[in-house]
């Protein structure tokens, strides 16, 4: 069963559906993500906006590409009103599991997302739904988005 948002084609012939520089430096130090994730909470609470984990790493190409979607027309604007963005760096899937854990999010495949509110329980989690973000639309990114914003 194909997953999704996935463009077939482009999958079948291992060819990314938008360009992406590999190991392009988007995630900040892994020793970052606690106080990041506390600051971002903080700031929703006061913006009343939703706070967006993505947990990736810079060697993941799926990461690269959503980083570039996350900054495309119409996701900016729609991150840029309703959400707090944070990236969570998780090394080589050995790094910040404990935070992947207390939201919900197993991490087999990664980018993964959580969304949580500004209290920060999460509304949705998720592991593997962008992790063939190689061959898929930003408007993927885009449905995503719009249904769990505020």
């Amino acid at each position: 069963m194909s997953q999704p948002g996935v463009d077939a084609a482009a999958k079948a012939a291992h060819k990314a559906v938008i360009p992406y520089s590999p190991g392009k430096h988007i995630y900040p130090a892994i020793d970052a993500a606690q106080g990041d994730v506390a600051a971002a909470l903080k700031q929703a609470r006061k913006e009343h906006k939703r706070v967006i984990l993505d947990f990736g790493a810079d060697w993941c190409g799926d990461c690269q590409v959503l980083d570039i979607y996350f900054h495309q027309s119409p996701n900016e604007e729609i991150v840029d009103k309703h959400f707090i963005e944070v990236k969570v760096n998780i090394g080589r899937m050995d790094a910040n599991l404990d935070l992947a854990h207390k939201y919900g999010v197993p991490v087999h495949g990664v980018p993964a997302l959580a969304v949580l509110r500004p209290d920060g329980s999460v509304v949705v989690s998720q592991d593997k739904e962008f992790s063939d973000m190689r061959y898929m639309q930003s408007s993927s990114l885009t449905t995503f988005l719009n249904k769990w914003k505020r």
